[in-house]
Formats: C-alpha cells, structure tokens, sequence
C-alpha cells in the first residue's frame, strides 16, 4: 500500500529538521560499538566483581564466549503493573540458558504510581521520575558487561525512561519485556459514575473505595486506556516488543511464552551474530512516526506529546507538536478504549488487538511498514496475534480480517472518525493540545468567563461552595516543569464532568497534566511557555473571556490587545518542600518545555 502523502510529508520533514543531530547520534553509537568499553577489555579485577554473584551462570560469564543479557527492572510490588515482575530475572536467566546465554540484573529502577500519587504532593515528582528511571538504568548498563537488554517496565514515566536509556546504549539490541494487563473489574462507567456521586456528596467514602476497588483488582496494567496501555502499543507499533505481546494478562502461559520468546530473540541479534539489530537503528525517524500515528488511530495518552519528544530527542531525532497536530489531520480513529469508549484494553485486545490496528494502518498507508524490527524483517510481521502451539512455544496467525466488536475496534475505511483525536491550539495565550477523541464535537469550542486558580484543592473548594455553577474555564497555572514538575491533575476530573452535566460550558486550562484519563470535558493542556517565567496564561484575571476552540486551533484571551500587553505576570505561589520535592530543584530548574519533553537531563546534554 503506497504511504498516505501526509504521513510521507511528516516523516520527510522529520528526517530533514533531524539530519544533523541524528548523524552525530549514528556516529555516536557506531563508536560505542567498535570502540566503547566491553567485556573483552575488561581488566580481571573488573570481570571478577562482576560475576563474583553469579552461581551457576559464573563459568559462562568467566570465560566471555556466550551473550550476557541485561536485565534492567522496574518491579515493585506495591504498583500492581509491575508486581508481576517480581519473578521474572530468575526465569529470564532460565530462558537464556536455554539458548547457551546468560543474564544479569543490570540495575533496578524507580516506578511511581500515579494512580496512588494523583491528587497529592508526590505526584510533582512524577515527570521527573523519567528522567530518573533514564539515569539510573545507565547507570545499570554502564558496567559494559552485556550485549543485549531486556527492558522491565510498563507504565507511566517508566517506559519513555527506560527506552531513553536503552538509545543512549543505542549500539546493544533492546527488546521490551510487558508483563500485561490485569483481568476486567468494575466496567469503567460505572465507576465513573461512582466517581461523579462522589464529588456531588451523593455516596460516602466506603462506596467510592468499594468501587475503585472492583475496578482495580489485581495484578497488572490498569485497565483503562491510559499512558500505561499506551506505552505497550507504542512499543508494538516500533517494533520493540515480541510481536502481541502488549495486552495478554500476567499469569497465563502465553505471556510466559511472549517472555522466553523475547528473551531467546535477544540473543540472536546481538553484534556477533549475522542478524545484528541494535536499538538505535530501530528506532528511527519512521519508528518515531509510528508511534505518533499509533497514538492517534487509537486514541492514547497525551502524555505521550511529552514522552515522545523526548525519547526520538535521545536518538538525535527531532518531533514537535505540529507534526502531531498534522498527522492527526489525515489518520483515522479506529478504537475506542475507555475513557474515549466503554470497553477496557481486555475488550480492545479480544476484539483483534494490536494485530488488527497494525494490519490496518499498514494497509490504510498509515504506517511505516518498512521499519527495522526486534522480530521480523519489517512490521508486517507485527500484524499476527501468538498463539499456544501444540508442540509447545509459540506461533503467530494473521490477525483478524473483521474486528470482534465494532463499538471498540474499526477498519481504516469505517472508522470511529477520519481524523485522530488530538488537536494543536495556539494563540495569544500560547500553544497546548486537546485530547479530542473522548470529547462530544459540540463541546470542542468553548467561551466563556475565566476563573484562575493556583492549585487543584482550590477549584474543588469552589466547586463545593457553588462558585462554579455556569459556564466557565477554569484555569490551573504554575503548573508546568518549572513550577512544579508538571503534575497530572485528574481530581479536577469529576467535579468538571459534574459541571458540564449540569448544562453548563466547561472547559479546563492548564500549564499542567491530564494524561490518558483526559476525559468528556474539553481540557486544553500543557500550555506552553508556562506561567513560570513569563507564559501568558500569567497575565489572565478572573472574568476574561477565554476562547479554547480545537476545531479551529485556537487558544486566546479575548482581551483588548493594548490592556493585554500592558498587563503585569501574576507572582507564583509555589511550595516545594516536603516529600523529597526540594532534593528535584535542580531538574525545575533547567527543564525545557513540554513541546520538548519537558526534561533537565535532555536540554543540559545539548540533545
């Protein structure tokens, strides 16, 4: 199928505006690979300590003729995505033996929830957690003892850290290792409702527990269609994974078969093999593409126009949000996941999976279908779901012709809509993005009064006292990475759904986060620059006429241009002491923009 012309013109210019910094970055790797310290020239001192551990694997990794396979982990068990990783190195090591090879853990890193966080003074930390998972897994791969890495991690921060880290050891192959979703719970409408008669005063806290509780239940990924699930697509659509291994639950024998699969790969495509397949190589500027294409035709994170920047930013690749803006001008919406449908991941996943979507977008010219990847000679391969073979391991059918379940999954020529569902906005308030896909068309344009807030507890204190009760855009600033970390702010979710149900027009605006929980209001989001440092949305007063229309593109104070120019920047009112916030000044400090990543460690590196 030839390339849409939209998608050829994006990555076209993709490769131009990246020319310089991805030569540099190929150099780079290149180097790493013929020149860059390994085992082979370790001294004995080194090589001594690092196999002292090792047990029966010791003789191996002693006498250096067999692969050494990282193993870089964000297990915790207090995340239920990644409790499931708790005995993975063990059986990872197993699965290596199998193939004459060997595996160590590299080095573990942090993983935040920001289900447990939201809401609360740690999730200023959150963004910044990426840039930490990016620092510590380097410093895991920085013993050069290995030739491959196995990638541990599923949601938030976690994945874009990890894959940050992996290109900057961009010479090693790299394969992603999910460990998958947690079965369906509570559907996810009822306990948005649950939520909602909550935030009205309608049902006590028992209830609300009782109900966040059916929906998140057990181990895994939470169910709805949030950065998390994201993530796992994105990696499917890279080609970074063992092709469908994003959403099979943990526990069951396919996703122990998904893991040995990934890790036997791992040791076939290393630099002294004849099928050498280095990370840095996979993902280029088509892969990148990809990942924003996936995006869009599905509906996904919109922490993912921060995430992807900076992650394409550690292969010398260069993305901003106009390229989003533009490939969502052309790709289609083919699902609909909750919160922009009704159905959760196990739903999407039944109804034909990633399979499904990747035949489809290859075969609408969507998708770069000519990508290096981890598994195959390109991604068509990736449009097959695995299966059980008789004989044991695993085998591959083309997925599905006709989606299981049209309410959650359409072909590229039925689908939900003809455009992605995000939308760039800019004006004299700046540039921010909307997630469309979740909100009613007739509620994409909103004007109405201002009220400015500081801080998320204060918009639900007005909402309580009935401030709130008309037609409104609430506006929450000092919230972007130099103010704060740029925190999610998903409690401003039910009383502003509240709101809008009651009748009136509502509309959120921020310099801060909603992610992929962003819902039926129309929240206009990541507004940069931000309100630290001079961005407009500083100069706004309570009663201005906003304008937030993403049909149109537009974001602007309906303000008297000569008053607008004249007006002062309101003082920030920050606060970022307690729960380790203080030890992060350094990271708000130099963080760059969201349009950029929004990270310290990117800008201070010149990448």
């Amino acid at each position: 199928m030839t390339l849409h012309p939209k998608v050829a013109e994006v990555t076209e210019r993709v490769i131009e505006r990246s020319r310089d910094g991805r030569a540099r970055y190929l150099d780079l790797i290149e180097r790493q690979k013929d020149e860059g310290t390994r085992r082979s020239v370790l001294s004995c001192g080194n090589l001594a300590h690092a196999f002292a551990a090792s047990g029966e694997d010791k003789s191996t990794i002693r006498q250096a003729r067999a692969t050494n396979l990282a193993i870089v982990t964000a297990y915790n068990d207090m995340l239920s995505a990644h409790a499931p990783y708790y005995r993975y190195p063990e059986l990872i090591k197993v699965f290596a033996r199998e193939k004459g090879a060997t595996a160590q853990v590299a080095g573990g890193v942090p993983a935040m929830c920001d289900g447990v966080t939201q809401g609360q003074d740690g999730m200023e930390l959150s963004l910044f957690s990426r840039d930490t998972i990016a620092l510590a897994s380097v410093v895991g791969l920085s013993h050069a003892m290995y030739e491959g890495a196995l990638m541990l991690g599923i949601c938030d921060k976690i994945v874009p850290g990890l894959l940050i880290a992996a290109l900057r050891f961009g010479h090693l192959p790299a394969i992603f290792v999910p460990a998958g979703p947690m079965p369906s719970g509570l559907a996810n409408k009822e306990k948005q409702r649950v939520r909602q008669l909550y935030a009205e005063g309608k049902v006590g806290r028992d209830e609300l527990l009782e109900a966040e509780s059916a929906s998140y239940h057990g181990m895994g990924t939470c169910t709805f269609y949030g950065t998390a699930n994201s993530n796992q697509m994105m990696m499917e659509v890279m080609g970074l994974h063992v092709p469908g291994a994003a959403f099979p639950n943990p526990g069951t024998k396919i996703r122990q078969e998904l893991t040995r699969a990934a890790v036997h790969r791992l040791t076939e495509i290393g630099s002294d093999g004849e099928d050498y397949r280095p990370v840095g190589r996979v993902i280029n500027e088509k892969a990148i593409v990809n990942a924003i294409v996936g995006l869009l035709a599905t509906g996904g994170s919109t922490n993912h126009t921060i995430h992807i920047p900076a992650f394409a930013r550690a292969a010398g690749i260069i993305v901003d949000w106009q390229d989003f803006s533009d490939l969502a001008d052309v790709v289609p919406l083919l699902s609909r996941i909750y919160p922009n449908g009704s159905g959760d991941v196990n739903h999407f996943q039944a109804a034909g999976g990633m399979g499904y979507v990747i035949r489809e977008l290859i075969g609408g010219g969507y998708l770069h279908g000519d990508i290096m990847t981890v598994w195959h000679s390109d991604l068509n391969g990736y449009a097959e779901e695995p299966f059980l073979a008789d004989e044991g391991g695993l085998t591959w059918k083309p997925a599905p012709q006709v989606s299981a379940d049209d309410s959650m999954l359409r072909p590229a020529d039925a689908p939900f809509q003809a455009t992605g569902g995000l939308a760039l906005m800019q004006g004299n308030l700046g540039r921010c993005i909307m997630k469309t896909s979740a909100v009613d068309e007739d509620r994409w344009t909103i004007e109405a009064p201002c009220r400015i807030f500081e801080r998320q507890d204060d918009v639900r204190g007005a909402f309580e006292s009935g401030e709130l009760d008309r037609d409104v855009v609430v506006v929450v600033r000092h919230q972007g990475p130099k103010a704060n970390g740029m925190p999610e702010l998903h409690k401003l979710t039910p009383p502003l759904g509240v709101l809008q149900d009651r009748g009136y027009r509502v509309a959120l605006l921020t310099d801060g986060r909603m992610s992929g929980a962003s819902g039926k209001v129309p929240a206009a989001i990541h507004l940069s620059p931000e309100a630290l440092g001079g961005g407009p949305i500083g100069k706004l007063r309570d009663g201005d006429i906003v304008r937030v229309c993403a049909r149109t593109g537009v974001v602007e104070a309906l303000v008297d241009a000569a008053e607008w120019d004249a007006r002062e920047h309101a003082a920030a009112q920050l606060d970022n002491v307690g729960l380790g916030r203080e030890l992060f000044g350094l990271m708000r400090a130099h963080a760059d923009e969201a349009e950029k990543g929004g990270s310290a460690m990117l800008a201070e590196a010149g990448l």
